[in-house]
């Protein structure tokens, strides 16, 4: 199944009202992944005609990327600080990722949905990499379907604190047309889950090995001095780069690699937008969806996915000074917590439906609604009690003076 990390509005950026259309475009984009993902449990005899002319988990996935790369860099450059970006990073996402896994457990532990059997064989190693967030670029299987995207935000984040330690961050463009041309011209060639494959031990050296390099690397970029900080940062990048190469397992090397090439390319729209880069530019990125639906040849539902996935990013952009829809701007508040709770509420329903055709349209649509009417109930919870407690305590510390 595919879905998308999504970011809850972020007080780094000014004029909330002015990037309204960001969050109304989180919330388009949840509700569809809301829909792609019912199709299973609801709807099997219909997902695969429906994905064959139109992923709506693609669309999501791209509309999402899109957002996250034209808003974290700037929070990132605004503040300058890279210690305050990630732990304003970690309140974000730690903390509801925490409840996700927890709710995943429950639902294991009650027989209501069923574990990969790793989790037997290679506790260690499956738990260390959710830990870091960087499951799906080493071959671990995820606890919930939806959690291999925030492998490919995590490696954005990563990334990008390379990039601003040494000083080329705002090379967007070119990054995301290397991103985008290595996945249509190489990524057919490259191997796939070269480090990870072969057994647990092997796994778990593995997992233990990236996560130190990248534990300690960060460290050395936060902490240390002007050497220390570029040695832990190229550190970072190759660590990064070398997973995104050759230890995809799904959704395969030009997959990810295009998704790293959409991030950066929302990353140079936004830098045309704040007049950083010339308008030129926006020719180079309209590559980037060009070079997209070539490797997708063969999937016409990918292709156009991935074309209305960016038309929607250009009419939000276009429409951004027009006032949102507040239902909707809502939805991309809570949008984080759309993505990583509605898995556990279509579990249950598919847990209880064994057998959806069999069952009248009527009541199916009356399940949708109700499992839609849960979720939105819950997300609200979930952002009063556990996300916005989670970033206002992030930003005290962020605004805490250091030493």
């Amino acid at each position: 199944m595919l879905s998308a990390p999504l970011t809850t509005a972020d007080p780094a950026l000014p004029d909330t009202r002015r990037l309204a259309w960001l969050d109304a475009l989180r919330g388009l984009a949840a509700m569809v992944v809301v829909f792609e993902h019912a199709l299973k449990p609801l709807w099997p005899e219909a997902r695969l005609p429906i994905k064959a002319v139109f992923d709506p988990g693609w669309y999501g996935v791209l509309v999402f990327f899109l957002v996250s790369g034209y808003v974290v860099p700037a929070s990132l450059e605004r503040g300058g600080s890279l210690r305050a970006f990630w732990i304003s990073r970690f309140f974000r996402l730690w903390p509801l990722f925490t409840v996700c896994v927890a709710g995943m457990t429950l639902l294991a532990a009650s027989g209501w949905d069923e574990l990969h059997t790793w989790w037997d064989s290679r506790p260690v190693a499956l738990a260390l990499a959710h830990a870091g967030m960087l499951q799906n670029l080493m071959y671990v299987p995820n606890l919930a379907n939806v959690l291999w995207t925030l492998s490919f935000e995590m490696a954005f984040y990563l990334l990008l604190t390379a990039m601003f330690t040494l000083g080329v961050h705002r090379r967007s463009t070119a990054t995301a047309l290397t991103f985008a041309a290595v996945a249509v011209l190489g990524a057919g060639l490259l191997p796939v889950t070269l480090l990870s494959a072969g057994g647990a031990g092997r796994m778990l050296a593995v997992v233990v090995v990236v996560t130190a390099v990248l534990a300690a690397g960060l460290a050395a970029v936060l902490c240390g001095g002007r050497r220390v900080r570029q040695v832990g940062a190229v550190a970072i990048a190759g660590t990064i780069l070398l997973l995104l190469m050759v230890n995809q397992s799904y959704p395969g090397p030009w997959q990810g690699l295009f998704i790293l090439a959409t991030m950066f390319a929302g990353t140079a729209l936004y830098r045309v937008e704040a007049g950083q880069l010339g308008r030129r530019h926006i020719a180079w990125v309209a590559l980037i969806p060009l070079a997209g639906l070539w490797p997708a040849r063969a999937e016409t539902g990918l292709q156009v996915a991935i074309a209305a996935a960016w038309l929607t990013f250009a009419a939000g952009l276009a429409l951004r000074h027009r006032t949102m829809p507040s239902w909707l701007t809502w939805l991309g508040l809570v949008s984080y917590s759309v993505y990583l709770l509605h898995p556990l509420l279509l579990e249950s329903v598919e847990f209880f439906l064994p057998d959806p055709p069999a069952v009248p349209l009527a009541v199916r649509l009356t399940l949708l609604v109700a499992v839609c009417a849960a979720l939105l109930g819950l997300c609200a919870l979930t952002w009063r009690w556990v996300e916005k407690p989670a970033q206002r305590l992030g930003k005290r510390l962020v605004n805490r003076p250091v030493g």
